[in-house]
């Protein structure tokens, strides 16, 4: 796979979704609440009845980090009183309750995962009474996927071993970078040793996957320090490696203003880091899945991509097929059917909304049927890199020639640029183009075309 030319990388550095959905979170809007969630989750639990419906995914949010990442932009309560976690897994059980009360009981999960903020934040014991109240609500069914994301500054060898006999099949370690300078600048200090060392304990203790999570980017970073953390990276060999770019937005993250602006890199020096980081592990033996994934070739998510079964959701690349989303805890986002809902933001009115018994559901919105067939195409595009005409206009009834005569249009000038290929059958991504498959999407995005307005997302590169 060719890696583009540095200035071509620099022209098409433009803002853009990361399209873990379509359309984005940020098109929900609050007409859509608890009511309207209650009611997707209801023509689910009929669905069931009638026909059988595929296994759910599960997402938790734990809120809760000791200390503060300055280039943070997650939802999180930074906190030392652990004893707050008490009243979260209280509510995150009324909240299962809620659930299990409409869909019944022991519905089917093929996927569970928590995120955060920091999940190792909690306990032992506590990971393992909210794994007793997942299972005590919801039938985890055999072969799930069970992961949790991993501080490596709350973790030792022997608590990966405690939360392996919990179930967890999966786990993220949130690495970043590992130049001490940078850590410093960003306030999140580990060293690679530790980390080294808890992979290898994650290794041995047979986890069927462990990614690394890194960013470039970030204050203080130079291309040659970040080709020294790709080359350690590398080397620890971690099935997965998630590689985001850093969106410097300190008038939405109030962490980020403890950065110096004048610390961050250049344009020209995030390009170099990007393109040398992907030769880097292209050649380092990782299959580029897309966007900033990478995996080893025998890792699942590698030979998901090889047959065509990528699927995308709001935590990434996925292999589990569309499934319904239930998202619980603080600022959680789900899908039901065709809906998307996001739960309150701050911890007290979560907490408010599940002592009155109902869902803590603030905004959302129902897709139409424009909604579903962009959602097809950019779900195409991001996963398998290709858009299958027959298939869209025969599960749409649509003619895309006739509904996507603009789109088509504005893909003219990738096609010029050996990003995308059409043809009268599809429209197929380049291997070059792999690199710009958000911009690709964002051909399609209709909300996008209509605003214009896209200081809200980070840059595609």
């Amino acid at each position: 796979m060719s890696v583009l030319p540095e200035s071509l990388l620099r022209r098409l550095d433009v803002p853009g979704p990361r399209y873990t959905s379509y359309p984005t979170a940020d098109r929900m809007v609050e007409a859509f609440g608890a009511a309207e969630y209650a009611q997707a989750l209801q023509q689910r639990a009929q669905g069931a009845m009638v026909g059988g419906t595929t296994p759910l995914s599960v997402y938790v949010h734990v809120p809760f980090c000791e200390s503060v990442c300055y280039y943070c932009a997650c939802n999180k309560v930074i906190t030392r009183h652990h004893e707050r976690s008490r009243e979260y897994l209280d509510a995150l059980a009324i909240e299962m309750d809620l659930h299990a009360a409409v869909l019944g009981r022991h519905q089917a999960v093929s996927q569970v995962h928590l995120g955060g903020g920091s999940p190792t934040f909690l306990s032992d014991e506590e990971l393992g009474a909210l794994m007793q109240d997942l299972r005590r609500s919801f039938k985890i069914v055999a072969g799930a996927e069970i992961s949790i994301e991993v501080d490596p500054r709350t973790a030792s060898p022997e608590r990966l071993a405690r939360i392996a006999g919990l179930g967890f099949n999966r786990v993220s370690f949130g690495v970043q970078d590992f130049d001490p300078d940078v850590q410093k600048a960003v306030h999140r200090v580990q060293s690679h040793d530790s980390v080294r060392e808890l992979m290898l304990q994650a290794r041995a203790l047979g986890f069927e996957s462990i990614n690394a999570d890194l960013i470039y980017g970030l204050p203080r970073q130079t291309p040659e320090s970040f080709e020294r953390t790709i080359a350690q990276i590398a080397e620890l060999r971690p099935d997965r490696i998630a590689m985001y770019a850093y969106a410097h937005l300190p008038q939405r993250f109030k962490p980020q203003r403890r950065i110096e602006r004048s610390d961050l890199p250049l344009p020209e020096q995030r390009v170099r880091m990007l393109g040398n980081a992907i030769s880097a592990l292209i050649d380092a033996g990782y299959v580029y899945i897309g966007m900033d994934h990478f995996a080893l070739p025998n890792d699942a998510l590698a030979v998901a991509k090889r047959q065509g079964r990528l699927h995308r959701n709001f935590q990434g690349y996925s292999t589990q097929p569309d499934a319904d989303l239930v998202a619980l805890g603080v600022s959680s986002i789900g899908r039901m059917g065709a809906t998307y809902s996001q739960n309150a933001k701050t911890l007290p009115e979560y907490y408010d909304a599940l002592r009155q018994g109902n869902f803590a559901v603030v905004r959302g919105m129902a897709l139409t049927r424009d909604d579903l067939v962009r959602r097809a195409v950019i779900m195409a595009l991001m996963c398998q890199g290709r858009v299958e005409f027959e298939s869209i206009e025969l599960a749409h009834l649509i003619k895309m020639h006739e509904y996507f005569a603009s789109e088509l249009e504005s893909l003219q000038p990738l096609v010029e640029g050996g990003l995308v290929e059409i043809s009268d059958e599809a429209i197929q991504v380049t291997p070059s183009g792999w690199f710009y498959v958000r911009g690709v999407a964002m051909v399609f995005d209709r909300y996008l075309r209509a605003d214009q307005v896209r200081e809200r997302f980070s840059k595609i590169i």
